[in-house]
C-alpha cells in the first residue's frame, strides 16, 4: 500500500444500502459475478454453499481475483490471484502466508495471516436476488487502494 491509498473511506464509502447484484440461481451457477456496488468494482462468489463479496482487485498489485481460483487452505476457502499467486481468505479478507518458525522443532512450514488485506462486503439474499451492501468499516484496508484505481471499469448494479 502506498501514500494515495490512504483517502478518507467515509468519502469513499458514503453511499450504503443494498444493490441488487444478480439472480440467485444464476451466480450459484456460474460460482462468481462481478458488479459494481455504488462506484466500487466487488465480485460476488458463491462456495461451499455461501455467498462471499470482496473488493475485485487483489490487495497486492490490482490483480483481477475473478479470474482466480478457489482453494481450501488450512480449513478456509480462498480465492488465489491469478497474477501473484496471493492467497485471501473470502470470509474475511486476510492475507495467507507459509512460514516456518525457526525457534520450533518442526520445520514444517504452517500458515499464517498477514491481517485483513482486502476488504469484504456483506451479501444478502432475498426472494431468489443476491445483494451486496459495502463494508462500513471506515479503516483503510490495501485493497482500497486498487478499488478505488479500477473504479467504475464493470457495468453498474442496479439499486434496490
Amino acid at each position: 500500500m502506498n501514500e494515495e491509498s490512504s483517502v478518507k473511506m467515509s468519502d469513499k464509502m458514503e453511499a450504503s444500502g443494498p444493490v441488487w447484484v444478480g439472480r440467485e440461481d444464476d451466480i450459484k451457477k456460474l460460482r462468481k459475478k462481478t458488479a459494481t456496488v455504488h462506484d466500487r468494482e466487488i465480485v460476488v462468489f458463491y462456495h461451499d454453499g455461501r455467498f462471499y463479496a470482496l473488493d475485485c482487485r487483489c490487495y497486492h498489485a490490482g490483480g483481477p481475483l475473478h479470474q482466480g481460483e478457489i482453494e481450501e487452505i488450512n480449513g478456509q476457502a480462498c480465492i488465489i490471484c491469478p497474477w501473484h499467486k496471493y492467497k485471501i481468505t473470502l470470509a474475511t479478507g486476510e492475507g495467507l502466508y507459509q512460514a516456518i518458525n525457526p525457534r520450533e522443532p518442526s520445520l514444517t512450514p504452517k500458515w499464517r495471516s498477514k491481517g485483513v488485506k482486502q476488504r469484504t462486503h456483506k451479501v444478502t439474499v432475498d426472494s431468489g436476488n443476491v445483494y451486496v451492501t459495502l463494508s462500513a468499516n471506515t479503516d483503510s484496508i490495501d485493497s482500497d487502494y486498487y478499488a478505488e484505481k479500477f473504479k467504475n471499469t464493470i457495468t453498474s448494479a442496479k439499486k434496490m
